[in-house]
């Protein structure tokens, strides 16, 4: 399962609003909350106004059982009922004020709330762009994926509910806490002395539940991932016919799954019956108590009700606030996941005074350049190679030679460990890293396509292009005798990834992309990978006229798509072994030759 699929369950709550699933704690607490409030704080009045609106309410809350023991003592008792009606007319009004001060208090804090996020949200995408490839080497797409989406719900779900709840929780808590010693202290020691058994019994609960919560999630996760590997796997699954042995192994992990979602329930079910039962516990004592002393006279029937009142209101602030505490540390810890990007830097950057280029003449050479994507293992050792304006240079080798990492340190998705890469006779990090990919084209060997239209994709490339500009290079890629069979032709929308078109038609799609960037250097890694010989060859042809001028670097497989490049450079262990044109490597007898043999000998 996911890292998101699991932080989504553990924002399942529980009876009477407790969390289930364990808590993840914040690292660094403090500097988390300040930097979340660089963001907050740029709403200042609306969130000063929400505070005032919480004290507000909290103040009514506390004024309405009063209220009610002022109405029995001072009017019900002696009959009074015009008086009765005035006042009950009066507490009306205090609940109805109270009910909308909280509509609008929630309203302002929602309204800060998704500023904050939007805010937040939009620095945290922006940083992504900036990062480079290595970072995301290093982690899994699901995991960034979690950080963007649950991550920042989690924060936002805390900061316009958990929030204003909190502070009313300990208002609240306080507030009560004074109004019932000022009425009584006897009964208001009384009230107090269910709550240390409360919490001890809660934390046990809570203890016993959360064990369970994360036995279910584990369960819950090799569930769901075996579920997507069937899924994703059916056709092997099918051709193997091992259908029965993958639901023999579903029904042991589902069974699993039943038996700790059982356990984690029934312990968390506990919590509600339980402090149900103490509540009322602490109301008996507190009647009990109070009745004991109004016969004495000590207290009056309405001061009964008051405590009454005050007491239920008491043990509801406890509860809001141990299930607060653990979604508020919660939303802290995925905001440190947050800021813990925010707070990367680039592998890649421009230097101080980075040259701009709109132009090159196309000269590329590597000198003495090693690269490893690890320091334990480099891929590049000692390359060098010389590319003159409007070549093409063709890499050819066995897989993890180091060919398509040539092309990731020419278009500095990386930095070069040793040597030096220099375009037209300066060094690739003298210039400005947008220029310089803005003159690089490339079509990769993993096709992506955008959801949006044909011409949409194509354009891409430039997206000034006019559209007999997308249409010209449509057709030089080929792609326009498939597209003109559409149903939109080039308005045909397509799903993100292209999932409604052939990995060959998605290739065609990204070379038309590439054919219209205008670019000063091209890079074919595997381009025609997924397309037929006929098809490759129409490419080929209509690429001459593109190709002219432009230095090129053409990464194939299929090796008679290569015959007339300027030279072709043989790469095996991350060292170049062999190098020439066509005709010289045949000649040699070496590598080339045998590779070449070994393709179309049969």
């Amino acid at each position: 399962m996911n890292n998101q699929g699991k932080n989504q369950m553990s924002s399942i709550r529980g009876p009477r609003g407790m969390m289930k699933g364990p808590v993840v704690k914040p690292k660094n607490a403090k500097k988390t909350l300040y930097r979340i409030w660089s963001y907050m704080g740029k709403r200042k009045p609306p969130l000063a106004a929400a505070i005032i609106l919480v004290i507000v309410t909290s103040l009514l809350n506390l004024l309405g059982p009063y209220l009610i023991g002022v109405i029995i003592d001072e009017h019900i008792i002696p009959k009074d009922i015009s008086g009765t009606i005035r006042m009950s007319l009066i507490l009306a009004g205090i609940y109805i004020t109270t009910s909308l001060l909280t509509w609008l208090q929630t309203y302002l804090m929602v309204n800060v709330s998704f500023t904050t996020i939007g805010m937040l949200r939009q620095d945290l995408f922006a940083k992504l762009q900036t990062l480079s490839l290595r970072f995301f080497d290093k982690r899994a797409h699901g995991e960034l994926m979690s950080r963007v989406t649950n991550d920042i719900d989690n924060l936002n779900n805390a900061l316009s509910q958990s929030v204003i709840q909190a502070l009313s929780s300990i208002l609240s808590l306080v507030g009560i806490t004074i109004a019932m010693f000022s009425l009584n202290w006897i009964l208001a020691i009384i009230t107090l002395i269910v709550i240390p058994l409360m919490v001890i019994i809660v934390r046990q609960i809570l203890k016993r539940s959360s064990e369970n919560f994360v036995k279910r999630q584990k369960d819950l996760g090799e569930l769901n991932g075996f579920v997507e590997e069937a899924i994703s796997g059916g056709e092997v699954v099918t051709l193997f016919s091992k259908e029965k042995d993958f639901l023999t192994v579903f029904n042991e992990r589902n069974e699993q799954l039943r038996s700790s979602a059982t356990k984690a329930e029934t312990f968390s079910g506990f919590l509600g019956p339980v402090t149900n039962f103490i509540n009322n516990l602490g109301l008996a004592l507190v009647i009990g108590a109070g009745a004991f002393m109004a016969v004495q006279g000590s207290v009056t029937v309405g001061m009964i009700a008051s405590f009454v009142n005050y007491s239920r209101q008491f043990s509801r602030p406890i509860s809001q606030m141990a299930n607060l505490v653990n979604t508020i540390l919660s939303a802290i810890a995925g905001a440190e996941r947050v800021f813990a990007i925010m707070d990367e830097q680039p592998d890649v950057t421009n230097k101080p005074n980075a040259l701009s280029v709109t132009k090159f003449a196309g000269d590329v050479a590597f000198e003495n350049v090693s690269f490893g994507y690890n320091d334990e293992k480099m891929i590049l050792k000692d390359v060098t190679l010389t590319a003159k304006k409007g070549e093409m240079v063709a890499l050819v080798g066995p897989t993890g030679s180091g060919k398509t990492t040539i092309i990731n340190l020419l278009t500095r998705f990386y930095d070069i460990s040793n040597g030096d890469i220099k375009i037209d006779g300066r060094s690739i990090s003298d210039y400005n890293i947008h220029d310089l990919r803005n003159r690089i084209g490339i079509v990769l060997q993993d096709t992506y396509l955008f959801s949006g239209t044909i011409a949409d994709n194509i354009r891409f490339g430039r997206l000034d292009a006019s559209d007999e500009e997308v249409k010209s290079a449509a057709k030089m890629a080929n792609a326009h005798s498939f597209i003109k069979h559409l149903p939109q032709q080039y308005n045909t929308v397509i799903s993100a990834g292209g999932g409604n078109l052939s990995e060959g038609q998605k290739q065609l799609l990204s070379i038309a992309r590439a054919m219209l960037s205008d670019c000063d250097i091209l890079i074919l890694d595997e381009a025609t990978s997924n397309i037929d010989t006929k098809t490759e060859i129409d490419i080929q042809r209509g690429m001459s006229n593109l190709l002219k001028g432009k230095t090129s670097f053409v990464i194939a497989h299929r090796l008679k798509t290569i015959e007339n490049a300027n030279q072709i450079l043989v790469l095996k262990d991350g060292q170049i072994i062999e190098e020439g044109n066509h005709r010289e490597l045949l000649e040699k007898q070496g590598f080339y030759h045998k590779l070449y043999t070994q393709q179309f000998t049969i």
